[in-house]
């Protein structure tokens, strides 16, 4: 039988990953880090929720040392909000080893981040503008880094951050060691690991189709004017346990988190115009199930690793397939079952015919009159939320 102890793992961060009921490694932490202990690069690819955060950040924890008092281990990532949640799951093993981690990132005091930075600090999970913004300042020194992340790399390449991401690999040592995870392999993501990987081994987690087998995907055929009673219908129909809505505009976001407020859900919304702090409440919200429901641009469909999605919902297509991937990989995560569903108006059969040839997985496409209104019952939607999560209050969560 597989366990962590055969991975190369030591029996103080086994015994934290236990506390939270994690007992066997994944695929890809089982094939990942017999490799990354030895101290050789690696391009990792795999569906979401897969446990990749776990396959590098465990690697890291054993191979950094309490006693050099400088940053040793860089994990850079494309959003704040997977920064956030990387660092919880690293401050929970760190105790193991002793280690001290900062988080630096947009929203947060910077002058708060530099005291921080004169202490012994031993692994830095950051964004790239902010992790720039230390490195101008010279609050931040990478000279005697040992071992670089850049984890969700396809998603800093759609959001335009690899040129920050080269200056920042610029600033470290050649020797160091290279870890690159995306879940796609575009051209020039391949062309940065060319560049900057010495000789890396390559792992990839294969399913059936390049979407989550787990999730059943569903289509709804509306019309502009329609869409919004037809997601009304779905939600009555499908009850999901939690859900994320996507949109593709803060405007629709804000509109949209309204209506369904004023329907008696368990609502908020989370986009680019909200501060730090109020982006940090919701998500706190939303992972203690205080919310059913959150509507969100795409700022949101990367790295948020949460239990009990049940549901995603596109109320408006995505611009591509890989943003449809990643945003519908919200759910059906570590071996549960999920669904998405989607609203494509007469506008969107192009994209959609684009989408659905790509992912080489089957859609159920359903037609029906989203003008119909059903008689709606949530009034008495916290009742049920209370018993669900009554009923999963057994369950550790730990973001795997």
């Amino acid at each position: 039988m597989n366990n962590f102890t055969n991975l190369g793992i030591d029996y103080k961060l086994q015994e934290i990953l236990s506390n939270y009921e994690i007992m066997e490694p994944t695929p890809i932490q089982e094939q990942s880090i017999p490799t990354l202990l030895t101290g050789r690069d690696l391009i990792g690819q795999a569906k979401t929720g897969t446990g990749k955060t776990l396959a590098f950040l465990l690697p890291m924890m054993e191979r950094m040392d309490k006693d050099s008092p400088f940053v040793q281990g860089l994990i850079i990532t494309p959003t704040r909000e997977l920064s956030i949640q990387i660092t919880e799951e690293a401050k929970k093993l760190a105790p193991a080893k002793e280690l001290n981690i900062l988080a630096a990132y947009g929203g947060q005091d910077v002058e708060r981040q530099k005291k921080k930075l004169k202490g012994d600090i031993h692994l830095v999970i950051g964004t790239p503008g902010r992790l720039l913004d230390h490195l101008r300042r010279g609050s931040i020194d990478f000279s005697q880094l040992k071992i670089l992340v850049l984890d969700e790399a396809d998603q800093m390449l759609h959001m335009g951050f690899l040129d920050e991401v080269e200056d920042i690999i610029n600033q470290t040592p050649k020797n160091r060691q290279t870890i690159l995870f995306s879940a796609t392999m575009p051209k020039r993501i391949n062309t940065i690991a060319k560049k900057y990987l010495n000789n890396p081994a390559h792992i990839r987690i294969k399913s059936k189709n390049l979407t989550l087998d787990e999730i059943r995907q569903i289509v709804i055929e509306t019309t502009d004017r329609g869409k919004q009673q037809a997601l009304f219908n779905a939600l009555e129909e499908y009850r999901p346990f939690m859900a994320i809505i996507f949109c593709r505009t803060k405007r629709r976001v804000m509109a949209l988190n309204e209506a369904l407020k004023a329907k008696g859900y368990l609502t908020d919304e989370l986009h680019g115009d909200l501060s730090q702090a109020k982006r940090e409440k919701v998500m706190k919200d939303f992972r203690d199930i205080k919310l059913q429901l959150l509507v969100a641009t795409d700022v949101a469909a990367r790295g948020l690793d949460i239990d009990g999605i049940t549901h995603v919902f596109n109320y408006d297509l995505p611009q591509d397939t890989d943003s449809y991937i990643h945003r519908i990989g919200r759910t059906g995560r570590a071996g549960e079952t999920g669904m998405a569903i989607s609203f494509i108006t007469p506008k969107d059969g192009q994209l959609f015919a684009t989408i659905k040839r790509e992912i080489g997985s089957g859609i159920d496409i359903k037609k029906r009159n989203s003008e119909k209104n059903h008689k709606y019952k949530f009034k008495d939607s916290k009742k049920t939320l209370y018993n669900q999560r009554k009923k999963k209050s057994n369950k550790k969560r730990y973001k795997k």
